[in-house]
């Protein structure tokens, strides 16, 4: 098992937010995945935390980070306003993916981003502002529809995972896919439902995810 030194950082967005996060460092590091969760998730997710850690055995820095502050996320319980805010959260993982590049332990490596559910929009939303520093983006049971016009914007090769019992999402991934022009590839998970709550179904995800911030294709996938 990789070690990693894992500390807590502050992101501070262009609107004043302070944001939290959880960043772990393998002691061997090749690159770095920023986290952007779904709706009504956080950095605490369990799903995304095996993922992560799974990524970090490959030798990636993970950043799980929550997106919107104690106030606003008791306000989303609520009413869910914030969640499907996608212009709001795609800034302040912006302001996180800028963070990476400064931070100590990441600084010059390339960085990848990782959603789930509408996180996902908020990774493709962001990988289209900072073409130059994202090199690969994997969502995850996501709703990439939900990034519109970011869509052919996005530069970075573009992994789709989706349950392949997740019948409704699989069809906005497809829509979604039509509209990327960076590579891109649908990965169908049989048997998985929406959260892969299934046995072995978030492992397959996980290391799908793996191999594509590994080498990440050039070409378009299938």
């Amino acid at each position: 098992m990789a070690t990693a030194t894992m500390e807590t950082v502050q992101v501070r967005a262009d609107d004043g937010a302070v944001l939290i996060g959880d960043l772990q460092v393998p002691d061997r590091v090749t690159g770095a995945v920023l986290f952007a969760h779904g709706s009504g998730s956080s950095r605490f997710s369990p799903r995304n935390r095996a993922v992560a850690a799974a990524l970090r055995e490959e030798g990636l820095a993970t950043l799980l980070l929550d997106l919107l502050t104690e106030d606003e996320e008791e306000i989303d319980a609520a009413t869910a306003e914030h969640r499907f805010d996608i212009p709001l959260l795609g800034r302040r993982l912006v302001a996180a993916v800028d963070e990476l590049t400064r931070h100590r332990g990441t600084s010059g490596l390339p960085v990848g981003l990782f959603g789930a559910s509408t996180g996902a929009a908020a990774a493709l939303t962001a990988a289209a502002q900072r073409p130059g520093t994202v090199y690969a983006v994997v969502s995850r049971g996501g709703r990439p529809d939900l990034a519109g016009d970011a869509l052919p914007e996005v530069l970075a090769p573009v992994l789709l995972i989706v349950g392949g019992n997740d019948h409704q999402v699989l069809r906005l991934n497809e829509a979604a896919a039509d509209r990327l022009r960076a590579p891109h590839r649908i990965h169908v998970v049989p048997g998985a439902t929406h959260l892969f709550e299934e046995p072995g179904t978030l492992e397959e995800a996980a290391r799908e995810a793996a191999k594509w911030f590994a080498l990440p294709p050039t070409t378009d996938g299938e």
